[in-house]
C-alpha cells in the first residue's frame, strides 16, 4: 500500500512540474542546435591507407616470417609517423601555419586488425588541407623510412581524395540535439523533485494530517467577495420574484 502511494504521489509530481520539465528540455535541445549549426567549427576528416609491403621468397611464394615480422613493424611504424623526425618534414612540405605540434594533435595512425594495412587519418576544419597533410605525411613517411630503418617495404595503397561534398564528421548536431534532449529531461525531472522536496508549504488537508498524524474533522471554504455579492443578488432576484408572485394573487 505504502508503494502504491509513493508512486502515486511520484506521478502527482511529474505531471505537477511538467510545464517546467518541457521548458527546460526545450531550451537545453534548442541551445545545443544552435551551437551545433552555428557556433562549433564543422571538422572534416580524411584518411590515406598505407601497405607495408609483403617479402617474397626465391621460388615467388610469400615468405610467412616476413608477413609476421610486418605486422610486428606497424607498432613502431605507428609511433614513427607522430614524431619530429616525420612531422617536421611534412610542416616544411605543406608550407603553412601547421607545426609539428599542430599536426601531431590532428593526425591519428592505425593498423587494421591482422593485416599490414596503416591507416593515416587527419581531422581539419578544411577538407581539402585534411587530404592534403593525409597524403603529404603518408609521402614524407615513405621516404623517410628507408634512411631511419634501411627498409623500403612501405607503399602507398589508397592516397585521400576530396569529394565533391564533403561533409563534416563533427559536429553532428541531430546527435547533439537526441542528448540534449536527454540530458534536458532528465535535468527537468531532477529539479521538479528538488522543488517539490524543498516546498514545505502546506496547501490542503492531506498535508495536514501528514504534517500532525491527526485527521481532518472538517474544512472552512474561503469565501471571496465576489461570491458573496453573487449570493446577495441571488436573494434579491428570489425576494423580487416572490413579491410580483404575491400581488399578482
Amino acid at each position: 500500500m505504502e508503494e502504491t502511494i509513493s508512486l502515486k504521489e511520484l506521478f502527482q509530481t511529474l505531471k505537477k512540474r511538467l510545464g517546467l520539465i518541457i521548458l527546460l528540455t526545450v531550451i537545453v535541445t534548442t541551445t545545443s542546435g544552435v551551437m551545433s549549426y552555428f557556433f562549433i567549427t564543422p571538422i572534416y576528416q580524411s584518411s590515406t591507407q598505407l601497405l607495408v609491403n609483403q617479402a617474397k621468397s626465391e621460388q615467388g611464394s610469400v615468405d610467412v616470417n616476413q608477413i609476421r615480422s610486418n605486422l610486428e613493424i606497424i607498432n613502431t611504424y605507428n609511433v614513427i609517423i607522430k614524431t619530429p623526425a616525420i612531422l617536421d618534414k611534412v610542416s616544411a612540405e605543406l608550407n603553412s601555419d601547421e607545426t609539428a605540434s599542430s599536426l601531431h594533435s590532428k593526425i591519428t595512425v592505425g593498423s587494421e586488425s591482422n593485416s599490414q594495412v596503416l591507416n593515416i587519418t587527419v581531422q581539419h576544419s578544411d577538407p581539402v588541407m585534411a587530404a592534403t597533410i593525409a597524403n603529404t605525411t603518408a609521402e614524407v613517411f615513405q621516404t623517410e623510412i628507408i634512411t631511419l630503418m634501411n627498409v623500403d617495404n612501405v607503399s602507398i595503397l589508397s592516397p585521400a581524395q576530396v569529394g565533391e561534398n564533403p561533409s563534416p564528421v563533427k559536429p553532428q548536431p541531430v546527435l547533439n540535439m537526441a542528448i540534449a534532449m536527454v540530458v534536458g529531461l532528465m535535468a527537468g525531472v531532477g529539479l521538479a523533485f528538488l522543488l517539490e522536496y524543498l516546498d514545505t508549504s502546506i496547501k490542503n488537508e492531506q498535508d495536514i494530517e501528514k504534517l500532525l498524524g491527526l485527521p481532518v474533522l472538517g474544512t472552512i471554504m474561503k469565501i471571496e467577495d465576489k461570491d458573496i455579492q453573487e449570493a446577495q443578488q441571488a436573494a434579491r432576484k428570489a425576494r423580487t420574484r416572490g413579491e410580483t408572485v404575491g400581488s399578482s394573487k
